[in-house]
């Protein structure tokens, strides 16, 4: 399995987590680099950054207040929590300080939390914290996830640009 090296800085104030080997960075050099996703322009959009950062330009998301990381799936079982290296990723947002912990997926959001017990996170903020960041969850940005309902919103720019207001990144 691809593990991309995290993208981050001194003083992240958000940290974006997808999963390790998901389709969006399978075989690249680069997170979110397939045709259709539409994580750099969601980041955009939402006010996060300036300008529409390409994917060979994450190394500059640090500029921003911004990091991403992954999620790692160590074995096959998927609904097993001992499959997900959360203790790391955990590890790792202590280390770093992030206010905030951005979940890029339901599915990695869910990895974690029923690795602590806790039941299926919505979009948006939960009331759980990971480290000292708040964790919110972010509809998927992957060109697959388009339908017409984001649990009761019409698109996947609106949580992106609540998480921007929620940080102060935007």
């Amino acid at each position: 399995m691809l593990v991309l090296p995290d993208v981050v800085g001194e003083t992240p104030v958000v940290v974006l987590c997808g999963m390790a080997g998901a389709e969006s960075h399978r075989s690249r050099e680069h997170r979110y680099d397939t045709p259709g996703n539409s994580f750099w322009s969601l980041l955009h959009e939402s006010g996060m950054t300036p300008r529409r950062l390409r994917p060979d330009e994450e190394g500059r998301l640090p500029e921003h207040g911004l990091a991403t990381t992954d999620l790692v799936r160590t074995g096959e079982d998927r609904a097993d929590p001992a499959s997900y290296a959360v203790a790391e990723l955990e590890a790792k947002v202590e280390q770093w300080q992030p206010e905030w912990l951005a979940f890029t997926s339901k599915t990695v959001a869910h990895a974690v939390a029923r690795a602590h017990g806790r039941r299926r996170p919505g979009l948006g903020p939960v009331d759980w914290y990971v480290g000292p960041a708040q964790v919110f969850v972010l509809p998927g940005p992957s060109g697959a996830n388009r339908r017409h309902d984001y649990d009761g919103r019409p698109d996947r720019l609106s949580w992106w640009r609540e998480l921007a207001q929620l940080s102060g990144l935007a």
